[in-house]
């Protein structure tokens, strides 16, 4: 019995597959969409989500969950041994909550704006443009805010690694890219290239989101 994924390379289903990958848990990409490339590919993930958005797993038992944060939580608790989660009553829980939260709904938001601008812009293309500027700015400032509120240690909450920090390493390769991450958090950014590292992991980032030239922006 296999966890099912809607997904995409590079996409919001990546921070969902990194963990099942260290997890062990047997998982297969039953669609590869790439939502950002138009109404073809998000009427493919509309059966199973009606937003058309990604990503989408389907437990081995039938669940269907959507929201990647969601998803990220209900995963660590499904696999409580992997320890990807401080627990209930644990003094790093509220910070994991939060910051959690925190990831869709100020930074992950921006890119349905982003991959389809003229949702908000119309069809002007200077209105679009400046879509573009303001939500990669937008970002930074959130990537700011966030690096200004942790102590980060050898992980973003301490000595332990959390969804927290697969969710961060993903979402920071978006744009506006690594480069300006660094700039924005550096404290941050030492632990996210701490994940992008992990031997456990190089044969997933190769297949699922590669380090190819000009990756960091």
């Amino acid at each position: 019995m296999k966890y099912r994924i809607y997904g995409a390379a590079g996409s919001g289903s990546v921070p969902v597959e990194a963990p099942l990958t260290l997890i062990g848990a047997p998982y297969e990409v039953v669609v590869d969409a790439p939502t950002w490339e138009g109404d073809h590919q998000r009427d493919r993930v509309a059966p199973v989500n009606p937003m058309r958005q990604l990503p989408v797993v389907i437990a081995p038992d039938g669940e269907t969950m959507t929201e990647s944060a969601a998803i990220l939580i209900w995963l660590a608790e499904r696999h409580p041994q992997a320890g990807l989660a401080p627990a209930a009553g644990e003094p790093e829980r509220g910070q994991f909550l939060r910051w959690m939260t925190f990831i869709p709904a100020s930074i992950y938001s921006m890119y349905w704006v982003r991959d389809v601008p003229a949702r908000l812009a119309g069809d002007d293309p200077e209105d679009q443009a400046r879509i573009l500027e303001r939500t990669e700015d937008r970002i930074a400032e959130c990537w700011r805010t966030m690096e200004g509120q942790l102590s980060p240690g050898r992980f973003l909450l301490g000595d332990r690694m959390t969804m927290l920090d697969l969710y961060v390493t993903v979402v920071s390769r978006w744009r506006p890219m690594r480069r300006r991450f660094y700039v924005e958090a550096p404290r941050m950014a030492e632990v996210v290239r701490r994940i992008d590292a992990l031997p456990e992991l190089a044969d997933f980032w190769a297949a699922r989101f590669p380090f190819e030239d000009g990756w960091e922006g």
